[in-house]
């Protein structure tokens, strides 16, 4: 069977939304999600992964300033990221002057918004949510006592570190698995695990440098999962065969 039909086929069965789907990708990940949040806070995972890596590096965040951490995988990650985005849009921007390439706007277009939307929504959170990173605490080099995340936070202190906005560079790209879910479905396992990848790379960097905490990780991977199944269920999910992509060339 041709791989248009293939697609056609798949989006057809998606369009009719069926339980398993939503099971797969939302049910599931979700319960597993509320699982792994709760283990981390009543069992204060979260502190005592600081402490191990706080302690390997001698009791300080040696590798703060460390020009693989800081300049290579912190600021080159981002930049790797953003130069992905640009890249989109610009094979968009293509896509929108060639007919032959009509079929592709659509994702591309899902592509774009996606990653973009999850990662502006990370670092919103990020603006308001009031907590503060592991360098900013006491016992790891910090001045103000620690607060769970559902704490209560004193007046007058402002934290800026939760969500994990940096990792939402790499998980923002999870929508890389609805992309292909709707274009190449054989592809989409391989564009979660580049997303993931990604962002397990970048997040735990950060975790070495003292910037986050593992919870800040996790939230950042689910509001990126959510922002990215609910613009795939709203923009691609069912689409006819007029408006399956065909092959790029």
């Amino acid at each position: 069977m041709p791989s248009d039909a293939l697609v056609h086929v798949g989006l057809a069965a998606a369009g009719r939304a069926p339980a398993g789907f939503y099971r797969r990708h939302l049910l599931w990940p979700l319960l597993a999600f509320i699982a792994a949040a709760a283990a981390l806070e009543v069992f204060d995972i979260d502190r005592a992964w600081a402490s191990r890596l706080y302690l390997a590096q001698g009791s300080d965040w040696t590798l703060r300033s460390s020009f693989v951490a800081d300049t290579v995988i912190h600021t080159g990650g981002r930049l790797l990221a953003i130069s992905a985005w640009l890249a989109t849009l610009t094979i968009w921007i293509v896509a929108l002057r060639r007919e032959h390439l009509a079929s592709w706007r659509w994702p591309l277009a899902y592509l774009l918004l996606a990653t973009a939307s999850a990662a502006l929504l990370v670092g919103w959170m990020k603006s308001w949510t009031n907590m503060d990173c592991p360098w900013d605490v006491l016992g790891y080099g910090g001045t103000r006592p620690y607060h769970g995340l559902f704490a209560a936070r004193p007046a007058g202190v402002r934290g800026t570190c939760f969500p994990a906005a940096h990792a939402s560079a790499g998980y923002c790209w999870l929508a890389l698995y609805f992309f292909f879910l709707a274009t190449r479905p054989r592809f989409r396992w391989l564009g979660l695990a580049v997303a993931i990848g990604l962002g397990v790379l970048i997040g735990f960097t950060q975790q070495l440098r003292g910037a986050h905490f593992f919870s800040h990780d996790l939230w950042s991977l689910a509001i990126c999962w959510l922002v990215a199944l609910g613009l795939y269920a709203a923009m691609l999910q069912g689409r006819t065969q007029a408006g399956c992509p065909r092959r790029l060339r």
